[in-house]
C-alpha cells in the first residue's frame, strides 16, 4: 500500500471538510499538520467534530457564493484553542467556550496547536425567531464560566450520545440550545460596561499608534493609567493576549498593504512601516499567521 504523504492527508481532510461542512479554503501553517473530521446527524442535530493542528481554515466570497448559507456555525470548543475572525473581529476560544460564526460572511479559523471542537449547524431562521441576529453576536467568546454556556455543552453532549432521539425531540434539543444561549447573546446588546468602554479605548489607542516602535504593553498601560497586570487581565477576559493582539493587528495591516503593493516595493519597508523593525522576525511572524511568506502572499494577491 502506498504511504499517504502529509500533503495528501491535508488535501483529503480539506475535501472532507468541503463535503460535510460547506465550501472552505485552507493553508497549512508551520509545524506538522494533523486533521480528522467526524460527522454526526441526529435528526435535526447536524454537527461535525474537527480535530486538527497547524492549519488555517477560511471562507472568502468565492467559497460562499453558490452555496447554502442559511445557518450559523455554533462552535463548541473541547480541547486546545482556536483563533476565529469575522467582521474585523477576532477572538480566541478555549475549552468550554462557545462562539457563533455566520456562514454567509467571510471568516477565518486558525489552529496553531492540537485542537478539538464541535461545529453545530444552527438554522438562521431558528436563531432569528429568538433574537435579532447582527454582527455583534458573531465571533463573541461565550465563556466557559457562564452557567448557560455550561448547560449548552452538557445538552449537546447528551443529545449526541442519544441515538434514539426522534425528529421532534432533536428539534426540541436544538431549540433548547438556542434558548440557553439567548440570554448570553442578549447581554451583549446592553449598554457596554465601564470595563468594555475602557477596552475599546485601549484597542483604539493601539490602532492610533500601530506604526510606533514603542507600542508595547508597558507603554499602553502607562498611557491609559493602568497597571500592566490589569491590562493583561482585561485582554485575557476577552480571550486575547495583548502582545499577540498588537502583532496580529500589524500583520493584518501588512497583508492589506501587500495586496496593493507594487512588485518593486521592498518587503522590508512594508514591514517596517507597520512596526516590524527586524525583517527576519516580520517574515517569520507573517508566515506563521498566513501560511506563506510576505513575497508569496503579494504574488498570490496581485
Amino acid at each position: 500500500m502506498a504511504q499517504i504523504t502529509g500533503n495528501e492527508q491535508f488535501q483529503q481532510w480539506l475535501a472532507q471538510i468541503n463535503q460535510e461542512c460547506g465550501n472552505f479554503a485552507a493553508r497549512p501553517l508551520d509545524g506538522e499538520f494533523s486533521g480528522h473530521l467526524e460527522t454526526g446527524y441526529t435528526r435535526a442535530l447536524k454537527l461535525s467534530t474537527v480535530t486538527t493542528a497547524n492549519v488555517n481554515l477560511y471562507r472568502t466570497r468565492n467559497e460562499i457564493k453558490d452555496h447554502n448559507d442559511s445557518w450559523f456555525y455554533t462552535v463548541f470548543q473541547l480541547e486546545g484553542q482556536a483563533i476565529i475572525e469575522q467582521h474585523d473581529r477576532q477572538t480566541v476560544i478555549q475549552p468550554g467556550d462557545i462562539t457563533l460564526v455566520d456562514a454567509s460572511r467571510p471568516c477565518s479559523i486558525v489552529w496553531q496547536q492540537p485542537s478539538r471542537q464541535i461545529s453545530l449547524l444552527l438554522p438562521r431562521s431558528l436563531l432569528e425567531q429568538q433574537l435579532r441576529v447582527g454582527e455583534s453576536h458573531c465571533v463573541q467568546r461565550l465563556g466557559k464560566n457562564l452557567p448557560m454556556v455550561q448547560m449548552s455543552h452538557r445538552l449537546l453532549q447528551e443529545s449526541m450520545s442519544n441515538h434514539d432521539l426522534s425528529g421532534t425531540e432533536s428539534e426540541a434539543a436544538l431549540e433548547a440550545i438556542v434558548c440557553l444561549l439567548r440570554p448570553v447573546l442578549q447581554q451583549q446588546d446592553a449598554q457596554p460596561s465601564r470595563r468594555d468602554r475602557q477596552f475599546e479605548k485601549v484597542v483604539q489607542m493601539i490602532d492610533d499608534h500601530i506604526q510606533a516602535e514603542n507600542l508595547r504593553p508597558e507603554w499602553l498601560a502607562n498611557e491609559t493609567g493602568m497597571s500592566v497586570r490589569s491590562l493583561y487581565r482585561m485582554f485575557a477576559d476577552k480571550g486575547l493576549v495583548v502582545a499577540q493582539y498588537i502583532k496580529n493587528r500589524r500583520l493584518d495591516l501588512c497583508a492589506r498593504a501587500l495586496r496593493s503593493a507594487s512588485e518593486d516595493e521592498k518587503l522590508a519597508g512594508i514591514g517596517f512601516s507597520w512596526g516590524f523593525t527586524d525583517h527576519s522576525h516580520f517574515s517569520t511572524a507573517f508566515r506563521q499567521r498566513f501560511g506563506v511568506s510576505p513575497g508569496e502572499y503579494r504574488k498570490r494577491h496581485r
